[in-house]
């Protein structure tokens, strides 16, 4: 059923109180096409359909939420049922979500849940959210290396429901230190007097608590993992990273670096929760910004005034030499962001990246300068159409050159190269294209 229909249905029986229409969806709907359909209802609308909704299906479409979207659900409820959720959700998604609320209204709902439970959110929360440990799940399975193969089978039994996967059982010594993992496939297929410490794989990838969630989210998709173990510094095995954690960091930081690439801040809520007023602070920054960089581009037309005015077919082409620069930067600084947060280069590969680049751009360039030089050759002379067509090379040039090696050198800083975002490489280049165009017609007319 298409997302529209659905929450038109949605809406009409909450409207008619039909709760038995509800009860029907709920068996045949997933969490993620309710996923699709609550964030539109409103609170009034959410509220009633909470009601009607068993608490195991909620639990489930919370999990399934932006945690703050997933946060404003929990606060349409009493506190004792927000915790109730809380607790039927897996530890890593509850903490995601509690991290939405002020540190006063956490505390309230931590006291309101199972010790247990709470005591794992507590452990959560103590790691930041873009590292490993503030994405891990301590809900993993644990066996003794001494333990023969059919004794490990019979603990996975009893701890089965609790796991985030079977996938993998990992392997620790007496002081909870990783030891090595062991694929659930081979634990079945081997005799049941093989001892677990055979079987199992003793150089296991893992990943610091501390380290980035990216770096964890590269790991298991690197090495096609299905889940990646998290320790301390001392080794000792705090939890897990399953795919749908990488999953979601992917998404969050392609997110992220799309926003940062369009000039704007991240938003920290998905946009049908965002304000007018959030928005209006995470865009006017950089909009101030290049406002007041865009400032140059009229200060070298002021400049040049003199040449313009003495030969008008100049001014006939500003904006396409002016579109030309950002768009060729546009392109180059999309294509090296991505490769950088992919790892494919790194501050070590700028000779080889700006001798790629710059080949490019020169081959992009001669291109265009040719169709340039012909086009406006014919229509304005000979003079123009060089100054053009030569224009349109440099300026091809110089912008794949300042796109290419921008964002790597902001990397080496420790600033976030998305940063570099296309407008302030729109920006950039427009003034010196101007200037370069401008030095040109100089250079050409005075031979005239």
């Amino acid at each position: 059923m298409a997302t529209e229909d659905l929450l038109s249905e949605v809406r009409d029986l909450i409207a008619e109180r039909r709760d038995r229409g509800i009860h029907g969806l709920a068996n045949r709907l997933g969490p993620s096409e309710w996923a699709d359909v609550v964030p539109r209802l409103d609170p009034s609308e959410v509220a009633v359909l909470l009601e009607w909704l068993p608490e195991a299906e909620i639990a489930e479409l919370l999990e399934e939420l932006d945690p703050a979207a997933a946060a404003a659900i929990l606060r349409l409820l009493s506190r004792d049922e927000a915790a109730d959720l809380l607790e039927a959700m897996d530890p890593d998604d509850a903490t995601d979500v509690m991290e939405e609320f002020a540190s006063g209204e956490a505390e309230q709902l931590l006291i309101e849940m199972e010790p247990a439970e709470a005591a794992e959110i507590r452990e959560l929360l103590a790691y930041p959210a873009d590292t490993a440990g503030g994405r891990m799940t301590p809900a993993f399975v644990a066996v003794a290396p001494d333990l023969r193969a059919d004794q490990a089978i019979a603990a996975l039994r009893r701890v089965a429901e609790e796991a985030e996967t079977l996938y993998y059982v990992y392997v620790i010594d007496p002081a909870e230190r990783l030891l090595g993992v062991l694929s659930l496939h081979n634990l079945v297929l081997t005799r049941p007097e093989t001892p677990v410490r055979s079987l199992m794989i003793a150089d296991a990838v893992r990943v610091r608590a501390d380290a980035d969630q990216e770096t964890a989210a590269r790991l298991l998709t690197d090495h096609n993992l299905l889940a990646v173990p998290v320790v301390d510094e001392a080794d000792r095995l705090l939890g897990i990273i399953t795919q749908d954690d990488v999953a979601d960091v992917l998404e969050e930081e392609a997110t992220e670096d799309i926003e940062r690439l369009g000039g704007s801040q991240p938003l920290e809520t998905p946009y049908r929760l965002a304000g007018v007023a959030l928005l209006v602070r995470r865009r006017i920054g950089w909009l101030l910004f290049l406002f007041v960089a865009g400032l140059l581009t009229s200060q070298v037309l002021e400049a040049f005034e003199e040449t313009l005015d003495t030969v008008d077919a100049l001014t006939l082409f500003l904006p396409l030499i002016i579109g030309i620069g950002g768009n060729v930067g546009s392109q180059t600084v999309t294509t090296l962001v991505r490769a950088i947060a992919l790892g494919e280069v790194q501050l070590r590969d700028v000779g080889w990246v700006l001798g790629k680049e710059m080949a490019v751009g020169l081959a992009v360039g001669l291109i265009m300068g040719l169709g340039a030089l012909l086009r406006v050759g014919f229509a304005q002379g000979s003079a123009i159409g060089i100054v053009v067509g030569a224009t349109i090379v440099c300026v091809t040039l110089w912008s794949t050159t300042v796109a290419a090696v921008l964002p790597l050198v902001l990397r080496r800083l420790r600033i976030d190269p998305a940063v570099v975002s296309a407008p302030l490489i729109t920006t950039l280049v427009d003034a010196t294209g101007l200037l370069i165009y401008m030095v040109i017609a100089g250079l050409v007319l005075e031979q005239i």
